[in-house]
């Protein structure tokens, strides 16, 4: 007479490559949570953007003109930086901390983690945005041709694509001082060649044919079709569909370079 052997019970369910709705939100509200309760953080998201504005202002308090010419620009540059720095630097923080590593031994995919930590940053990245450009445009004078909703929806895109910006580099950091030193070599070249300071047109032909392929480039464009237009152009157009790839196509490669822990 044979005898069976009761069936061990099934392991949980590797999550898969889909992204998962729930999970996804779950994500979003920890880092939120998280967010709470770190004042310095949130001051550096909302409030410093707003600041260097009030100061770019009144720098140049003598020639306002120079301010519109390039406040719109620096609206949208500003919180890039911001959520760049902090983006990288708190994922990094999960990661040799060990939370990401038993995140992900849960039933939670890298899709889940990333898009998470885009969601919870992005809503920061529509305030932070929203704030910066009423303050530019009804506090500060900024005299702009074109509708104020158009600035806005050119500097939440730069927002999101500093975030998904700092996804991506998070994986190749060891450490918060390495997370920062990205930023000369991530932002500093993009910085220099988008247009803010001179012309692209005008600059080598070598660094504006890479000027060409910098996402930062067509933020300023757009933002200076705002400046200059009363209508949405075509220009403008091509430049928020760049920068909003670029940053769908950044969050994809965080995804995919993403690791659990600091080697």
């Amino acid at each position: 007479m044979s005898t069976t052997t009761p069936a061990a019970p099934a392991a949980p369910a590797a999550p898969t490559g889909a992204l998962n709705a729930a999970r996804t939100m779950a994500t979003a509200a920890r880092v939120l949570r998280q967010l709470r309760h770190d004042p310095r953080t949130i001051a550096l998201l909302i409030l410093v953007p707003c600041l260097m504005l009030i100061l770019l202002r009144y720098v140049f308090d003598a020639s306002p003109r120079t301010f519109d010419n390039i406040g719109a620009s620096l609206l949208g540059i500003f919180p890039l930086i911001t959520m760049f720095l902090v983006t990288s630097i708190a994922t990094l923080r999960e990661r040799t901390s060990g939370t990401l590593e038993r995140l992900l031994a849960m039933p939670l995919g890298k899709a889940d983690l990333i898009a998470g930590y885009a969601l919870a940053f992005g809503g920061l990245a529509i305030v932070q945005s929203a704030l910066a450009t009423g303050l530019a445009v009804w506090l500060l004078g900024l005299d702009v041709t074109g509708s104020a909703w158009l600035l806005l929806l050119v500097a939440l895109l730069d927002a999101l694509l500093g975030t998904a910006l700092g996804l991506f580099v998070s994986a190749f950091a060891a450490s918060e001082f390495q997370a920062v030193q990205f930023m000369p070599a991530v932002i500093f070249p993009q910085l220099l060649l988008c247009g803010l300071f001179t012309a692209r047109s005008n600059m080598h032909p070598v660094l504006e044919a890479v000027s060409d392929v910098l996402p930062m480039s067509y933020a300023v464009d757009g933002m200076n079709e705002v400046l200059h237009h009363t209508d949405m152009t075509a220009t403008f157009v091509r430049g928020v569909s760049i920068v909003a790839g670029c940053a769908v196509l950044v969050l994809t490669l965080g995804a995919a370079t993403l690791r659990r822990r600091t080697a």
